[in-house]
């Protein structure tokens, strides 16, 4: 974490506070943000917690003004790629796909579902499939999924599309396929199995991605002649959107089992490793999304803050760990990267005691006391609020260290005393930050309970 104090009792910059804060009342209230946004290529937009309704609905305001505005190619999220790829489909229009996006998310099963599958991402998908079919075909705004979770449904993706249209090259995707197959879809196993073949499938999957990388991948072909539009890519004679997507996806699903591969093995040894790979998978993968829709491509990215927060200003770093908001600075900090985080002080919020579990309105007590929350409670109770902030270089309450309330999928709010925060330095993990002070949970789309369990809780928990 960069140098800097920790912060005393908050009363004493409860005033310098107010004097920062801009009032959100609606839309027209973000006009500051959008200011800072400016050209950037790259807007990472935060959320403290999976299950609040109001961390969705206002990075759902301001994306909407993002890509009316500033012209963003496509949004990426904390999600599957299969699963994403078929909203994706629904909301650009494509052939096959349903009408309506918001049906697209009833295909989101892997736990933890609803934190795609609610109310608030079905409105924001609708509106953007009836924001699309204004736009020509090949200027569509894309929606993308950026984790690694999904081994078996993109191995089963990869089959798929090499049996119907490169079956020379099945061979490999069938000696990986044939290395997981014993362990019957349950990551667990894998994992388990690794502490005793430390390779695990390794040397199958990376066979296979290497195969796969070879292929006449256009998201990578730095030689490729055609124009740059925003919705389908690099568009090169003889062959339309549909056709550089589906190479775009048999990349990814590779590049997705090759990395929940190496998070499984690594879950098992502990520490920082598995993490690691997932952010970093994350970032390469918002990577080959920009390649694919070419230069001039503007991203925005929903993850919580523990991803998108750069990690070298929280405890994050003194663990080992980066993450997706440092690797987007490290790398493309020079063509404009807008870090935005959230916060509240109280409320409710859709979780669930352990992992795999059936989620439930849970209550979040008061922020404790010395946080960054509470601070912005005692200076501004019940007020939402917005921060541009300035940098560690102008001082001030954003310049000191202090404790950040961070809620994964799995809560306990009795945790609250020594856990569930994240020493943070404010002005060097966001450029700007919203704080809500009461929030809500999320409504989910289904209440049945969950199909598939097997996944292991990440730390920070379930982030």
């Amino acid at each position: 974490m960069t140098s800097a104090a920790r912060a005393g009792a908050p009363g004493g910059d409860a005033r310098r506070v107010r004097a920062d804060a801009l009032p959100l009342t609606g839309p027209g209230s973000l006009d500051p943000l959008m200011e800072r946004i400016g050209d950037a290529r790259y807007v990472l937009i935060g959320e403290a917690s999976h299950g609040t309704a109001e961390f969705y609905r206002w990075r759902a305001e301001l994306t909407r003004r993002l890509v009316e505005e500033r012209g963003v190619s496509f949004v990426a999220v904390e999600g599957d790629w299969p699963d994403c790829l078929a909203v994706h489909h629904a909301v650009t229009g494509a052939p096959g796909a349903p009408e309506d996006p918001r049906e697209a998310l009833a295909g989101f099963r892997r736990w933890p579902a609803w934190m795609w599958a609610n109310t608030d991402v079905a409105d924001f998908v609708g509106w953007l499939g009836e924001y699309n079919r204004r736009l020509p075909a090949g200027r569509r705004v894309g929606f993308y999924g950026l984790d690694v979770y999904s081994l078996w449904e993109s191995l089963h993706a990869v089959l798929g599309h090499l049996r119907r249209h490169d079956p020379d090259r099945v061979e490999a995707a069938l000696e990986a396929y044939r290395c997981f197959e014993p362990y019957a879809e349950d990551p667990q196993e894998y994992a388990r199995a690794a502490r005793l073949v430390p390779s695990g499938c390794e040397p199958e999957v990376l066979s296979l991605l290497v195969d796969l990388r070879r292929g006449p991948d256009v998201a990578d072909r730095g030689g490729a002649v055609g124009r740059a539009d925003r919705g389908g890519g690099v568009a090169v004679a003889g062959r339309g959107p549909g056709d550089r997507l589906a190479e775009l996806a048999l990349r990814q699903n590779a590049e997705v089992v090759a990395g929940a591969e190496a998070y499984y093995r690594a879950m098992v040894r502990g520490g920082p490793e598995a993490w690691n790979i997932r952010d970093r998978h994350m970032a390469d993968t918002l990577d080959r999304l920009m390649r694919h829709h070419g230069p001039g491509a503007r991203a925005v990215v929903w993850e919580h803050n523990t991803h998108i927060g750069d990690a070298r200003a929280t405890g994050m770093a003194d663990a080992g760990m980066v993450n997706v908001g440092q690797l987007v600075r490290e790398r493309h900090l020079a063509e404009g990267v807008v870090l935005i985080g959230f916060g509240s002080y109280e409320g409710t919020v859709l979780a669930a005691d352990f992992w795999g579990a059936e989620p439930r309105v849970m209550r979040v007590p008061p922020a404790r006391s010395g946080s960054l929350e509470h601070l912005m409670h005692e200076a501004l109770p019940g007020q939402p609020a917005l921060f541009v902030l300035p940098g560690t270089e102008s001082g001030g309450w954003t310049a000191a260290v202090r404790d950040h309330r961070a809620i994964g999928v799995v809560y306990h709010a009795a945790r609250e005393r020594w856990g569930n925060y994240v020493p943070t330095l404010p002005a060097d993990r966001y450029d700007a930050f919203l704080h809500l002070d009461r929030t809500t949970a999320l409504t989910p789309l289904r209440t049945t309970g969950p199909p598939d369990t097997h996944e292991e809780e990440t730390w920070p928990t379930g982030m």
